[in-house]
């Protein structure tokens, strides 16, 4: 598990892993991401971002994640 990712039941992806990190990386800086342009900046479809988000915030982590809309993307809000 990487050092950023706090511990919870369920041990992340290697997918998840990277979202998160991304994540915990721009949510300083930033409160809405894209699934489309997460996708964009780690190689992934915007398809795998939203599957793989859910459970990054279902899970107990140091940043709060919540779908928040539909448009182009799913937009998700997250805080640190």
């Amino acid at each position: 598990m990487s050092a950023t990712a706090q511990a919870t039941d369920t041990p992340l992806s290697e997918k998840q892993r990277r979202i998160l990190e991304y994540l915990q990386a721009n949510a300083d800086e930033q409160t809405y991401f894209k699934s489309r342009l997460i996708g964009e900046e780690l190689g992934l479809s915007a398809k795998e971002v939203g599957t793989n988000m859910t459970t990054i915030a279902d899970g107990d982590y140091s940043v709060d994640v919540e779908k928040w809309g539909y448009s182009s993307s799913t937009t998700w809000m997250v805080e640190a």
